[in-house]
C-alpha cells in the first residue's frame, strides 16, 4: 500500500503512459489490490483492476458458499452491494474522458454466475474484478486524483459491502433461504413429472417491454384447483401453485389476457430470480428452450427432414444448408437444434411462429395433397416428440383450435388468471368432429444424428489478433464475422453474450480440427466450462464482464455462426 502511494506520487503530472508503472499487486489491510491492465489514454476503455479478500478477512460463513446454489446467490448479493457502494464515488475524481469512473457489473432480475465476483468454494477467497478510469488532464496524469480512487473510494466500498460484519445479516439470510427454496423446487420438478412450477401469488407482468422489474399494479397469479400442486420447502414449509406436467400443454385465451406474459415468465424461469422480483418462485426445468421462426438465419448441414421433406427443387433436407432460411425452415432448424442440445421442454408462442410450420387446417389438407406439401406441421409431431423422446411442449395459441386434440391439458388465461378448460375444449373439439390428419407420418427415424465435423476457419484466424466483440444481447463478432443472437430469447444479459464470443474463439482456435465431430467439440467445451468455471478462460486474466450460459445458448450460437466451416 505504501509502495503504491509512492508510485502515485512519482507519476503525478507525467505523460499518461507513466501510469503503466502501476501494474502489479498491493497489500491493503483487508484486501490485495491488483492493477491488471492500464488503459492507453483517458479516452480508451477503463483500466482493469481486481481485489482479493481471504476468507478470514471477509468472514462470510463457509455454509454460505460451499454449495453451488448458495455460493452463486451470495456472489450475486455481494456484487449488487459492491456496485451500489462503488457507484456512489464514480466520477468524483475529475479529469478528461473516462477519468474517475469506477464500474463493476450491474445485475438484472436474474441470478447469474458472473466473473465480476467469485468465491472459491474450497478456500473461500473472494475475488472482485472491476474497472477504473485513471484520471488525466488532457493526456497528463492526475495521480493524486487516482490516489483518492484507489486509497479512499475502493477501500470504503469494500468495507461497506464485502465484509460479513458490514452487511445486513437478516437480508443476507433471506437471500440464502430463497436460494435453498429455489433449489428444492427444481429438485422436485423431475420427482413430480413437472416441466415448470408457478407459485400462487407470483407477479408475472413486467413494468415495460424494456424494464424487467415487476409491474406494481399487477394481479397476483392464482393457479386453477385442477392443476395446483404443493411442494415442500426447507424448514418444514410448503408452497402451492401451478404445476405444469410433462406432455403437451396448451395456453389459450383472448388478447391481452396474459398468455404471452405467462410464457415469458416460464422462459426466464430457467434462471433463479432475486427476492422481490415477483417471479422468484417461477421455476422451469433448466433445459427448456424458447423456439420461434427466424427468417434469414444460417443453417449448416442439419437434418430437418422430420419437418421438411420432398422440396420441389430436390434439395436435401437430411443434410440441409442455407444462408437465408425461410420462416418454416428456420423454425424446423431451431427445433431440431434444441433437441440435439438436450432440451426436454419446448416453449413456443404462436405469434412468433411460422404459421405454415405450426399447423395446416383440414380444408387446406384436402385442397393441397400431402405429396405436394413438403412441410410436416409441428401439430403432427407434438405427440411424437413426447411419446418417442420425452420432450414436452408448452404452446401459446390464439388462432387455431386444431391443437386441442393433441394437448394433454389446456389452460385459458382470463384477466391474467389461468383456468383449466381441458374437458370443455376437448368436448367442443369432439362435437365439431375430429378432422382427418392426413399429413402425419408414422413415428420412424425421429431423432437426427449430428454428423457434422468442423474445420478451422483460417480466414477468421488470419488476423494478428482475434478480436471478440459483443453488441448487447443481439450479436457477437469474431473479427469481421458476426453471429446474430437477437432471436435467442433466453440470453438475458450482455455478459452472457461476451462469454459466448470467447467460447467461439476457443472453438476456432483449439477444437475445430477437421477430425472431431461438432457435437464432441461443443459438449466437451461446455463440460470444461462447467467444471473449471471462468478459470477456463485464463487463471490470471479472466475478464470481469462475463456471465454463465447454458448448453442450449452455446449450441444456439454455434448453429448461427455463418463462418462455420464443415467437412
Amino acid at each position: 500500500m505504501q509502495h503504491l502511494e509512492q508510485l502515485l506520487s512519482q507519476n503525478d503530472h507525467k505523460p499518461y503512459p507513466a501510469y503503466k508503472a502501476l501494474r502489479g499487486r498491493y497489500r491493503f489491510p483487508v484486501f490485495t489490490l491488483s492493477i491488471d491492465h492500464v488503459q492507453g489514454d483517458p479516452f480508451a476503455a477503463p483500466s482493469s483492476l481486481s481485489l482479493r479478500i481471504d476468507a478470514a478477512r471477509h468472514g462470510f460463513p463457509k455454509e454460505y458458499y460451499e454449495l453451488p446454489h448458495r455460493r452463486i446467490m451470495l456472489q450475486d448479493f455481494l456484487l449488487r452491494g459492491f456496485h451500489r457502494a462503488l457507484s456512489r464515488n464514480s466520477h468524483k475524481a475529475k479529469g478528461s474522458g473516462k477519468s474517475g469512473s469506477l464500474t463493476v457489473s450491474s445485475c438484472g432480475q436474474e441470478v447469474l454466475e458472473r466473473s465480476a465476483l467469485t468465491i472459491d468454494p474450497k478456500d473461500g477467497v473472494l475475488t472482485v474484478r472491476f474497472s477504473a478510469g485513471f484520471p488525466a488532464a488532457g493526456r497528463t496524469t492526475l495521480a493524486m486524483e487516482l490516489r483518492k480512487m484507489l486509497m479512499d473510494f475502493v477501500p470504503a466500498a469494500v468495507r461497506e459491502s464485502l465484509l460479513f460484519s458490514a452487511v445486513s445479516k437478516d437480508t443476507l439470510k433471506k437471500w440464502i433461504s430463497l436460494a435453498d427454496d429455489q433449489k428444492a423446487i427444481r429438485d422436485q420438478l423431475a420427482e413430480n413429472e413437472l416441466t415448470a412450477f408457478v407459485a400462487d401469488g407470483s407477479i408475472l407482468p413486467r413494468k415495460s417491454g424494456v424494464e424487467q422489474t415487476p409491474l406494481p399494479s399487477a394481479i397476483p397469479f392464482e393457479s386453477p384447483a385442477e392443476d395446483r400442486v404443493t411442494l415442500s420447502l426447507p424448514g418444514n414449509r410448503s408452497i402451492s401453485g401451478l404445476g405444469l406436467r410433462r406432455g403437451v400443454t396448451l395456453i389459450v385465451g383472448g388478447g391481452y389476457h396474459g398468455k404471452s406474459t405467462l410464457l415469458q415468465a416460464l422462459e426466464r424461469g430457467v434462471y433463479d430470480h432475486i427476492p422481490g422480483d415477483g417471479r422468484e418462485y417461477v421455476i422451469t426445468e433448466n433445459t427448456a428452450m424458447k423456439l420461434r421462426s427466424e427468417d434469414g438465419r444460417s443453417v449448416k448441414q442439419l437434418d430437418i427432414s422430420t419437418f421438411i421433406r420432398n422440396l420441389p427443387n430436390g434439395r436435401d433436407t437430411v443434410n440441409f444448408s442455407t444462408e437465408d432460411a425461410s420462416g418454416s425452415t428456420s423454425q424446423a432448424a431451431n427445433t431440431m437444434e434444441a433437441i440435439l442440445a438436450g432440451s426436454k421442454t419446448l416453449l413456443i408462442d404462436e405469434d412468433t411462429s411460422a404459421t405454415n410450420f405450426m399447423v395446416r387446417d383440414a380444408l387446406m389438407q384436402r385442397v393441397i395433397h400431402p405429396e405436394q406439401e413438403p412441410i410436416v406441421p409441428f401439430l403432427s409431431r407434438m405427440r411424437e416428440l413426447y411419446e418417442a423422446l420425452n420432450i414436452s411442449t408448452i404452446l401459446v395459441a390464439g388462432s387455431s383450435g386444431a391443437f386441442f386434440r393433441v394437448a394433454d391439458r389446456i389452460l385459458q388465461m382470463k384477466e391474467y388468471r389461468p383456468l383449466d378448460i381441458t374437458e370443455q375444449a376437448k368436448q367442443a373439439s369432439a362435437e365439431m368432429g375430429e378432422p382427418e390428419d392426413i399429413s402425419s407420418p408414422s413415428a420412424d427415424t425421429f431423432l437426427p444424428k449430428d454428423l457434422r465435423i468442423p474445420l478451422q476457419n483460417q480466414a477468421v484466424l488470419d488476423a494478428r489478433r482475434v478480436k471478440v466483440r459483443g453488441s448487447g444481447t443481439d450479436s457477437i463478432s469474431l473479427n469481421h464475422e458476426s453471429v446474430e443472437l437477437r432471436f435467442v430469447e433466453q440470453i438475458v444479459d450482455h455478459e452472457q453474450t461476451n462469454l459466448l464470443g470467447l467460447l467461439l474463439r476457443m472453438l476456432e482456435e483449439e477444437r475445430f480440427n477437421g477430425r472431431t465431430p461438432l457435437t464432441t467439440c461443443v459438449n466437451e467445451l461446455y463440460e470444461a466450462l462447467r467444471s473449471q468455471g471462468f478459470r477456463l478462460l485464463g487463471k490470471e486474466s479472466v475478464p470481469g464482464n462475463l456471465a454463465m450460459i447454458r448448453r442450449q445458448e452455446l449450441w444456439a450460437m454455434v448453429n448461427r455462426y455463418r463462418a462455420l466451416k464443415l467437412k
